[in-house]
């Protein structure tokens, strides 16, 4: 059990004005002592030091997540994260294991030789010749099931997995993550790219087997990913096209920017053309702080606009009037800020993280028992079903990993403490 229960007693202390007092150590130090050992203890959970993927919502205390579709779902964004912040806990091993299980899911896919990543793999030790994918058995079917989101290829988590891959790189020199990289990122370009204005990057592709339908929309939180992704690639392995991609992303994401507003637009509808000005996404707001070299001093109003659009409590909430805190994207915020030298921005969050706790360093995806994001999981979806749950989380546990730490996950550079 943890010392800190979450939406209990823990985030209920904070908005009381519990000090600091309560922790031995800062709150920001004890929060990456207690998020490494967790993703540490995760990975060393199955033995030896062959490729393994995490579960994104991992059955804590003996109780296994409710949604029966989520359950041993090891989600390609949220391990991607694990590997990037388990180096920077420097946890080389562990997060080699991971990085491991993204070249094998390139290269082994039972369906596809095209180089993509599926949005999410069956958590566990990579076994046999195939990668394996998730489902479970539908009692109410008397069938095998699959979720369609799951096994689909999202553009933003093509990116990721080549953040990870390439980070892996860096910390290795082992060819075989950058010339998976290079295969996702590959595949990004021959089947993503819109020349329509804005020209960008579309969001993927959704569905099962020959049955698979292109994304027409174009996500600035995608297009954001792909410009640290390509522009790490070139880094690493000077590339001209790399940073041609780089900048036709980099582009979209300039084209979204409201100057009146001081924010960035979510990006277009299914048309690829049209900006969506009501909704707003945390990540899309905060991430290119990060994720673009240069990123001009003026985006730094994005700070104003998510404390008047998404705050809710001490923390912040996926989307623009939240109903709830969003533990992953608060992380976001204190890396952002603590990265982009406004530390008193970031101080205050360190506590309201650790409040977030569940147990054994696990960080719950929110404390409210569902929160909404106003996306939709896919074109089929009848509404905006997009939701986190009261459920330990490995992205939110990853990204305040990542923040405590000092990383920007986008480049792997990290800030002296």
């Amino acid at each position: 059990m943890s010392r800190w229960r979450g939406a209990a007693w823990g985030l209920a202390g904070l908005l009381l004005g519990v000090g600091q007092a309560a922790w031995a150590v800062s709150p920001r130090v004890q929060l990456a002592t207690d998020t490494c050992g967790a993703l540490e203890q995760a990975t060393r959970a199955y033995p030896g030091t062959g490729p393994v993927l995490l579960a994104s919502y991992p059955a804590l205390d003996g109780q296994p997540p409710a949604i029966l579709a989520l359950r041993g779902v090891a989600f390609t964004y949220d391990n991607a994260l694990a590997s990037i912040a388990l180096f920077a806990c420097g946890k080389a091993q562990s997060a080699r294991r991971l990085a491991d299980a993204l070249v094998f899911a390139v290269e082994h896919d039972p369906e596809y030789a095209d180089g993509r990543l599926r949005n999410a793999y069956a958590a566990g030790p990579v076994k046999g010749q195939v990668m394996g994918l998730p489902g479970y058995w539908s009692v109410e079917r008397n069938a095998w099931s699959q979720d369609a989101y799951q096994v689909s290829s999202a553009t933003g988590n093509q990116a990721w997995g080549a953040l990870a891959l390439l980070e892996a790189f860096r910390q290795t020199a082992e060819p075989s993550y950058l010339a998976a990289a290079r295969r996702v990122l590959g595949w990004v370009q021959q089947n993503t790219y819109d020349n329509q204005l804005p020209p960008g990057f579309s969001g993927g592709v959704y569905g099962y087997l020959n049955r698979q339908v292109r994304q027409g929309w174009k996500s600035t939180e995608h297009n954001v990913d792909l410009v640290a992704a390509w522009t790490a690639l070139d880094r690493l392995s000077a590339d001209s096209d790399a940073q041609r991609q780089a900048q036709v992303a980099r582009s979209f994401v300039q084209s979204q920017w409201d100057d009146r507003e001081g924010r960035f637009l979510i990006g277009t509808g299914a048309d690829g053309q049209t900006s969506d000005r009501l909704r707003s996404g945390l990540d899309a707001q905060l991430w290119p702080l990060l994720a673009i070299p240069a990123a001009p001093q003026d985006w730094r109003r994005v700070f104003a606009f998510i404390d008047q659009s998404h705050r809710f409590a001490d923390g912040y909430g996926f989307n623009r009037n939240p109903d709830g805190v969003w533990t992953e994207g608060t992380a976001q915020a204190a890396a952002v800020a603590r990265l982009s030298g406004l530390p008193d921005r970031a101080q205050p969050l360190w506590g309201v993280l650790l409040a977030l706790q569940a147990s054994h360093g696990w960080l719950f995806a929110t404390p409210q028992a569902q929160i909404s994001t106003g996306l939709a999981i896919g074109p089929d979806s009848p509404s905006n079903d997009f939701f986190y749950y009261h459920l330990p989380h490995l992205g939110a546990t990853a990204w305040a990993a990542i923040a405590a730490t000092g990383v920007n996950p986008f480049t792997g550079s990290q800030e002296a403490d």
